[in-house]
Formats: C-alpha cells, structure tokens, sequence
C-alpha cells in the first residue's frame, strides 16, 4: 500500500497537468488540511530527484526541477531541431485539410501508424488535441496558429486546392465504417 505522498507522486506524474488541491485531497481520501503535510513531505522527498512540486493557492503540479533545465533543454532541442520529415509533413496535412481529424481518421488517410508523427507535431506546438465531444475516449487534431504563421497563411481556407481536398479527405475518412461493415 502506498503512503499518501507516494500516491500523490503517482497521481500527479500520471495527470501530467496541474491537479486542483481539493481533487488531489479526494483521490488520497484525505482532508485537504492533511494534504499540506502530504505535500511539504513529498516535496523534501523529491529533493535532489530532478523534479520539484509546483503549488499555486489552488493547483499543485510535478514538475522538472531549475536545476533539471539544461539537460531538459538539450532534450527538447533535439527533439525539435530535426526536420519534420515526411510521415509529419504527412500527418500535419491531413489534420490541415481534415481539421478535427481524430488519429484513426488520420491513420486511414495514411494507410499507417500515426502517433510518432502527432507525438512529433504536439511538442512542436504545430497541432493541438481536443476531447471529442461524442466519444470523449478519442482526441480530435487541429493545426495551430503556429502552423499557420509557419506556413505563412491565415486560415487553413488559404492552403492550396483547399475546398477540393477538404471534400477529398472528408470523403475518405467517412469511407471507413463502410469498409469496416463490408469488408471485401
């Protein structure tokens, strides 16, 4: 069995994202007057560990520590400075064209795998991922406006053969659950 800060450990590296301090309290089954010992706990634990707890009046998040930020720099460099390559180039136009693509929507336009390359475009802050609002188990893909401003456009309506490819991917994408029902 975990201690209360162990879980809270746990909790926040899965949440990845700030916790509100009153949900945190209510994961562990504690009150939130215990969670401040939980938390100054938690922090000397992760003394020296590479990682520091961040904590606002209302929301604590795990984060890297200062002392972490050159060699999280250099992983972040690294991970950015590389071209996109085509699968990505692939991927980021598909969602340009199909804004709202979910990942297998954009896997059936490929014909492959997708998630390194939206991995790829999410660090980069090319694309953004949203919660579909009909099945909140799938992430609905849109292209920032950073992608834009790369791309040197305003609007996706901008990109070349714009109208026609949206209704060439829409098409194709609304062609899967008839394939699925009528396999051939």
């Amino acid at each position: 069995m975990l201690t209360p800060p162990a879980a809270a450990h746990a909790l926040l590296f899965a949440s990845g994202e700030p916790l509100e301090k009153k949900r945190l309290a209510e994961l562990l089954e504690i009150k939130e007057k215990e969670l401040d010992v939980v938390l100054r706990t938690m922090a000397g634990l992760l003394k020296g560990s590479g990682l520091s707890l961040i904590e606002t009046a209302t929301e604590v998040e795990l984060r890297t520590s200062p002392e972490a930020a050159p060699i999280v720099k250099k992983l972040r460099e690294s991970d950015l400075s590389r071209d996109l390559g085509k699968a990505s180039m692939e991927t980021l136009a598909v969602i340009a064209y199909q804004e709202g693509a979910t990942r297998g929507e954009i896997d059936w336009v490929r014909g492959v795998n997708s998630s390194t390359s939206l991995r790829t475009l999410l660090m980069r802050g090319l694309i953004e991922g949203r919660e579909d609002e009909r099945d909140k188990r799938r992430i609905r893909y849109s292209v920032t406006t950073e992608a834009l401003s790369h791309l040197g456009i305003a609007h996706t309506d901008d990109l070349p053969r714009a109208a026609e490819l949206k209704t060439a991917s829409s098409a194709l994408i609304n062609e899967e659950p008839a394939q699925a029902a009528n396999p051939a």
